[in-house]
């Protein structure tokens, strides 16, 4: 009874009907509305873009500008960039009449992406680019090729000449420039920004995203996943009775279970070794870390992971492509994954004078032409074909 009138079953799934109707139409109309909203914040960057001057790549995203040339030849493109170095890219072909094949995961067919951890604490205004790392993405094969690039390198830094007359610097110092705490640079990219232009001006070394993690960042992410697991094939020291340096700790040969702050350690011991040896323990830890990701129990996860530090991390990636890159993660292959850096043969140590120190500071010398040739076959594809430092299990 409802005021006195009986509610027969026939009346009682009409009114369900309606309801559910009016329900629907309801949601349509606010689809309508806020549907557009979230497409714009999914597809929008996270942060600055680098605003460099472009070309294309074969499949690449980025699209071509007035400020480099561009030719064609059959399959391979010769693009002249910033400097006066010239090279050739090609994407594998596939014979007449056969399909080519759809890139994975809805990403492009290839995209370069400038890996930066910073030696900064909760703030990105300042701090030295402690890593720098250049993936090479391909989502058709799919393969990630990761080139290690030293950061004692003396280069010509770009764009902020007119601030302290400052044209030289180390490679790490380009970040550091760059940062909105000094205050040198006002260019596109901020901080990354200026270390993809010195890349592209020294190396001919041209990427299209970045993302920059600083240590306390780093910690948390390692933390979010539940740790890291990896196998020391000999004892790595750390220690330093040093007051002025770090004191890192002393990590015994074995398998290890480490936290956010114990793989953070670990990363940045060099002090006993070199910069190659910081570099290969790096590298052991990103392994471990794609590892720890492919865990059915945090692949779930990662959407939150990703929702929780996306204000904690510097990149002009948006929400769609660090999906794509997430989706491709599971899908490479262990022989897909090569690391690699440059010949230590390449590199000697030395020192150069530094004008703002007033004194000579120690870098890492090399024939700069030779470095070219390996970035130009770096961004091929043809370099490196297996991994030349540690590779993941």
């Amino acid at each position: 009874m409802l005021g006195g009138i009986s509610m027969t079953p026939k009346r009682n799934r009409k009114i369900l009907f309606l309801i559910i109707l009016s329900l629907l139409a309801v949601l349509g109309i606010a689809g309508l509305v806020y549907y557009p909203l979230l497409q714009q914040k999914w597809v929008a960057p996270l942060g600055p873009g680098l605003g460099l001057p472009t070309y294309t790549l074969p499949g690449s995203s980025i699209t071509p500008s007035q400020a480099v040339s561009l030719t064609s030849n059959t399959q391979e493109f010769t693009h002249t960039i910033l400097t006066t170095s010239t090279f050739s890219y090609s994407l594998p072909t596939t014979p007449a009449g056969t399909p080519t094949p759809r890139p994975f995961c809805g990403g492009p067919p290839l995209t370069f992406i400038l890996g930066i951890g910073a030696d900064s604490g909760e703030s990105y205004n300042y701090g030295l680019a402690d890593v720098i790392r250049v993936a090479r993405v391909d989502f058709v094969t799919p393969k990630v090729s990761v080139l290690a690039m030293p950061r004692d390198l003396w280069v010509e830094i770009p764009d902020i000449e007119q601030h302290y007359n400052i044209t030289h610097g180390k490679l790490n110092q380009a970040y550091f420039y760059g940062g909105p705490g000094m205050g040198y640079y006002d260019g596109s990219g901020g901080a990354p920004g200026l270390l993809a232009r010195t890349l592209d001006l020294n190396f001919s070394l041209r990427v299209e995203h970045y993302g920059a993690v600083n240590m306390n960042t780093f910690v948390k992410i390692v933390d979010a996943v539940g740790g890291i697991d990896l196998y020391l094939p000999e004892d790595v020291d750390g220690r330093s009775e040093d007051p002025m340096t770090i004191d890192l700790g002393f990590f015994p040969k074995g398998q290890h279970h480490f936290s956010g702050e114990q793989a953070l350690r670990f990363a940045r011991v060099r002090k006993k070794y070199n910069d190659f040896t910081r570099m290969d323990h790096q590298t052991m830890v990103l392994c471990a870390l794609r590892s720890k990701l492919k865990e059915p129990s945090v692949i779930v996860k990662i959407p939150r992971i990703v929702s929780a530090f996306k204000d904690s991390v510097q990149t002009d990636l948006s929400p769609e492509q660090i999906s794509q890159l997430a989706c491709l993660l599971p899908k490479v292959k262990r022989e897909n994954l090569l690391f690699t850096s440059l010949p230590d043969e390449i590199l000697n140590p030395g020192r150069v004078y530094n004008p703002r120190q007033k004194d000579t500071t120690f870098v890492m010398e090399a024939d700069y032409d030779v470095i070219r040739d390996y970035v130009a076959q770096f961004m091929a594809g043809t370099w490196p074909t297996e991994p030349e430092e540690p590779t993941c299990p």
